[in-house]
């Protein structure tokens, strides 16, 4: 398969359309079931109690609000240099989802804290970073909607974008190079996990139903911005006139 001739938005559109009811599906059933695992089938933990079952949403949340950053500095970076019009409606399209994922990390943590440390919120190194990285997603947002031209707002916010991007290892790096209240991973390539195998279980199933959610969601949303920016387009008017 050619996967080259999907560049283009007109063979792209049709292709999104297809994929996003598979997707939802998918962040359904997995939701279902991580929420399941996470609230019934999962145990108390010996140190927190039922407190720490906010991970369930809070680590997938934090996981997805990186990587959705770099997945977006990855397309704008492409749009930059190729000046293709997908890749910067790709990476305006992700900035909302990774928007909506930090502000669910953070107040999860925040709601987190409160019995773990006794705090709301504390300027530790990974919260004060992951704070920065709302504010990264929010002024990447701001100055695509500032600039009249669209070709124009591509460019700029495709330098905010990958400036942004060395915010992503500081976050993950974070409990590493500084002494920080925030614990260390639970899950790690080099290691075995610290976590009892349920949880975790359930910990990975949440983590790709947020996972297909987002995709789902941007793939709705790059159908609606190739419509608004190709709608002179002979084929977009067809489309509206079926």
């Amino acid at each position: 398969m050619n996967w080259l001739r999907y560049s283009s938005p007109q063979t792209f559109y049709p292709l999104a359309g297809k994929m996003v009811p598979w997707f939802m599906g998918a962040a359904v059933i997995l939701g279902v079931v991580g929420l399941y695992i996470a609230f019934f089938a999962a145990p108390k933990d010996f140190q927190q109690g039922d407190a720490y079952r906010i991970i369930f949403i809070h680590v997938p949340a934090a996981w997805m609000s990186m990587f959705i950053y770099l997945v977006m500095a990855f397309w704008a970076g492409i749009g930059l240099a190729f000046n293709t019009r997908l890749s910067s409606m790709m990476a305006h399209s992700l900035a909302p989802t990774g928007a909506l994922m930090t502000f669910i990390a953070l107040w999860t943590g925040a709601f987190w804290g409160r019995p773990t440390w006794g705090a709301w919120w504390v300027w530790d190194a990974r919260l004060t970073s992951e704070l920065i990285l709302l504010f990264l997603y929010l002024g990447y947002l701001s100055l695509v909607a500032a600039i009249d031209d669209p070709r124009r707002a591509d460019k700029a916010s495709a330098v905010l974008a990958l400036v942004g991007a060395i915010n992503v290892p500081i976050i993950y790096f974070s409990v590493k190079w500084w002494n920080t209240l925030h614990q260390g991973s639970s899950v790690s390539m080099t290691r075995a996990p610290s976590m009892a195998s349920i949880m975790l279980t359930g910990m990975l199933v949440m983590v790709f139903a947020f996972w297909a959610y987002s995709i789902a969601v941007v793939l709705m949303r790059v159908r609606c911005q190739i419509r608004d920016r190709e709608r002179d387009a002979a084929w977009v008017k067809q489309l509206e006139g079926s």
